[in-house]
């Protein structure tokens, strides 16, 4: 473990062994008792409810500068993470805010249905009505619809990889770019790291509990869909280019290296660091440590060069 990771990392792993479906939503309950109160400082933040088909709310956060730019800049939905089973959009207020201030984007964060209340796909079918309505509303949050990017961590950037590719498919609405942070890819748990993995902040016994409330009946299926289950995907092509890091000793470090490395091989620019002795969620657990900077550092980089250079035009509507 890295000495810069390793005293909150200790802490971690005492803390929370493993989480379980108790755990989940005692968490969560935390999560929204404390975080989702969370007003962020030096953004604006606002919140509108959009009507899914089974007549619920889905609830949808709006975090923009005080002050916009005079031009038009890229849209990003952001992806909260928590192993699909808990979290809140206000949990990644730090992060949001970075790509704010930065760089004067406009963020758009749902609050998915957790695989505590439904399985798969209740949590992609919310992102991908969040990410429609984003590209909809595109002129009135002065974001530019040909630069539509989607990004989240763990959970979250399983998702933003399982909406790329569902995106992909669906044809209905263009994605520019990807940044998928150590993403929760693969349910089959087949890696050399994902399996008895001890690690602080998420290990494998935590992995299987997720991955069985998120599937639900197709948990251990040989026919699970790639739109839940992104590593199980064969054809990478077409897919927007993507950025992500990720630590070596986490669960999802090789199926993150293996994922990048299949789009890189399939001709899309794929780009990721790998940080030595670090785990899941360093960079939020430990966010003034070195390699969370520099991670985050990269982050924003990657994110600017994006911001400048790629674009994609949404399709015709039919």
């Amino acid at each position: 473990m890295d000495k810069n990771l390793r005293v909150l990392g200790t802490i971690a792993r005492w803390i929370v062994p493993q989480y379980t479906e108790r755990t989940f939503r005692f968490f969560n309950g935390i999560i929204n008792t404390l975080i989702s109160k969370t007003k962020p400082r030096k953004i604006k933040a606002e919140t509108v409810f959009l009507d899914r088909p089974d007549k619920t709310k889905l609830r949808v956060r709006i975090f923009s500068p005080k002050k916009p730019k005079g031009e038009k800049t890229p849209g990003m939905l952001w992806i909260h993470g928590g192993g699909f089973c808990m979290g809140s959009p206000e949990q990644d207020i730090w992060t949001i805010r970075e790509y704010i201030l930065e760089n004067g984007c406009t963020v758009v964060a749902p609050c998915y249905t957790l695989a505590t209340e439904k399985p798969y796909p209740a949590a992609l079918d919310d992102c991908y009505q969040a990410l429609l309505w984003l590209r909809d509303n595109a002129e009135k949050l002065n974001v530019r619809d040909d630069q539509l990017f989607v990004a989240g961590s763990s959970a979250g950037g399983g998702l933003t990889a399982s909406l790329c590719i569902y995106a992909r498919d669906k044809k209905e609405v263009s994605i520019a770019y990807q940044m998928p942070l150590y993403p929760m890819l693969d349910d089959r748990m087949i890696t050399p790291s994902s399996q008895n993995n001890d690690g602080p902040v998420w290990n494998t016994a935590s992995n299987i509990n997720a991955w069985k409330l998120y599937l639900g009946d197709l948990y251990q299926k040989a026919d699970v869909p790639v739109y839940a289950a992104p590593a199980r995907l064969e054809d990478f092509s077409d897919l927007p280019p993507a950025f992500t890091f990720v630590g070596d000793i986490e669960p999802f470090y090789n199926e993150t290296v293996n994922f990048m490395e299949k789009m890189k091989s399939a001709g899309i620019p794929a780009d990721y660091k790998v940080y030595h002795g670090a785990y899941h969620g360093f960079d939020v657990l430990c966010w003034f440590s070195k390699p969370s900077r520099d991670a985050h550092r990269i982050m924003l980089e990657n994110y600017r060069r994006a911001s400048e250079n790629l674009f994609k035009a949404q399709p015709e509507r039919k």
